[in-house]
């Protein structure tokens, strides 16, 4: 397989003299040299991005639609060469990759096509005048994405920003940039006009703050930690410039006495699914003091067929970590809840010497104010409490600054309303998790994010609503 390393941009791939290393998780070898861009770099793209927007938003949502079909399809037609580049960067487990994750990009590009083709205008009268609400494209998006699925994320971004006439210059992250390399030779097949899509790589420090800081970017979408999205959301109120943000969550997965007990624990061993690294994942499993030894039983059962290993081994269900770097943070944490006096009920410990898989981890916090409740890990480490009643159970599931999802299981129709209701948190599923519909609103609560993705809210967020206003018979 043959990934192009260099930036994408106004067209045509552009080399910087700097690099920076592409390890695999896998086994820590060297994938490849990638192309570091700097300030200069994020001018070219964003000098490409506002010189194609014209045209690009001229064409209106019909004449773009195509262009982004073609893409889906070819997405599609490439979906086990950009797993196999997902899996060797990020360890993604390969047959998910293949079966879900790169198809969803494709998706991505078909929902959005044809959302912004079938926007009906609100059109109303009032005050003797006839009023239409109409979206004008708002020039230039930078989308900067994070190294978990980020070929799929980059698409979720990207999509409604190119259906809704806004030219993109995508920064991927650092540790996983293939996959969106790959993106790029597949916008030049399928013929979208130089600089209406524009792929820039390096560190963030570096390029991505001469992205966020520059004023011809109009949009700026971000996905990643809070403690960077505050840096981008002071460059975008420098610049007055619209900013939405998901920033990771530390979701509660409650469990009710009367819950399918089976069904709810083998989702809550689940959660280990890619090591963790899923930012909406319930990490903090919140069970009915009256089920305890029931749910722990099935629970440690379910977790016990994990196998850690390779991502491309089928027989894989636990990945290792995306970095050196990461798996220190995660073991971090779990070495201050231990010294702390939080109870480790399972795992624990690094898997395998000089590899980066890190144990299915299960921690009993000493009180729910301790970091391991409070912070977002990331890995696959959970917390187990347990709470007396339905009043106890709300108030620990909204005891964190978090707010990016929730699940809650029970058979009552009645309870799954009322929870739901009461949870603060942008998604809650009910007896399900990760099930998706591409119209819904998607975003966080708290430092979980700020706006929403998903349908006509991505749509109007790369849009400037404008208001056409006409006095009734003052036209022929």
């Amino acid at each position: 397989m043959t990934v192009r390393i260099d930036h994408f941009i106004d067209g045509a791939r552009v080399a910087s003299a700097a690099t920076f290393e592409d390890r695999s998780p896998i086994d820590w070898s060297l994938v490849a040299e990638v192309s570091r861009g700097d300030a200069t770099t994020a001018d070219l793209a964003l000098a490409a991005a506002e010189r194609a927007f014209p045209a690009w938003a001229a064409l209106g949502p019909d004449g773009r639609a195509p262009y982004l079909l073609r893409l889906a399809d070819l997405v599609d037609a490439n979906v086990d060469r950009i797993a196999e580049a997902e899996c060797l960067d990020m360890a993604m487990l390969l047959r998910s990759l293949k079966a879900r994750v790169i198809g969803r990009g494709a998706r991505n590009f078909r929902a959005y096509a044809e959302l912004a083709v079938t926007y009906a205008e609100r059109v109303w009268e009032s005050n003797g005048t006839r009023n239409r609400v109409l979206r004008m494209p708002a020039g230039p998006a930078v989308v900067i994405t994070p190294w978990n699925a980020p070929f799929m994320l980059s698409t979720w971004k990207c999509a409604p920003a190119l259906a809704a006439g806004c030219p993109v210059v995508l920064k991927p992250a650092e540790w996983s940039p293939l996959s969106c390399s790959l993106l790029a030779d597949l916008v030049a097949e399928a013929g979208l006009p130089p600089g209406v899509f524009n792929i820039v790589q390096g560190i963030g420090e570096e390029i991505g703050a001469a992205l966020t800081a520059d004023s011809r970017a109009r949009r700026l979408s971000f996905t990643g930690s809070p403690e960077t999205a505050r840096h981008i959301g002071a460059a975008a109120a420098r610049n007055i410039v619209p900013f939405t943000a998901e920033l990771g969550g530390k979701s509660p997965l409650l469990i009710f006495a009367d819950a399918d007990l089976d069904a709810a624990a083998r989702k809550a061993a689940g959660q280990y699914d890619d090591a963790g690294q899923v930012c909406l994942a319930g990490t903090r499993l919140l069970v009915a003091e009256s089920i305890r030894d029931a749910f722990l039983e099935r629970f440690h059962r379910f977790t016990d067929e994990h196998v850690l290993g390779d991502p491309r081994d089928g027989a894989t269900t636990v990945s290792p970590l995306i970095h050196p770097d990461h798996l220190a943070r995660v073991a971090g944490f779990v070495d201050r809840a231990r010294a702390s006096g939080d109870t480790i009920v399972r795992g624990g410990r690094v898997w395998r010497e000089g590899g980066l898989w890190y144990e299915p981890t299960l921690i009993e916090p000493r009180s729910n104010d301790a970091e391991i409740v409070q912070r977002e890990v990331f890995g696959p480490v959970l917390t187990f409490q347990t709470f007396r009643d339905e009043a106890e159970a709300i108030a620990l599931a909204n005891s964190t600054p978090y707010g990016l999802a929730a699940q809650v299981w029970t058979s009552s129709e009645e309870r799954a309303d009322r929870v739901g209701r009461a949870i603060r948190a942008g998604t809650v599923w009910v007896n399900c998790f990760l099930v998706r519909d591409l119209t819904a609103p998607f975003g966080g609560i708290g430092i979980s994010g700020i706006g929403r993705e998903g349908g006509d809210y991505a749509l109007d967020f790369y849009s400037d609503l404008k208001m056409l206003q006409i006095l009734d018979g003052s036209t022929a």
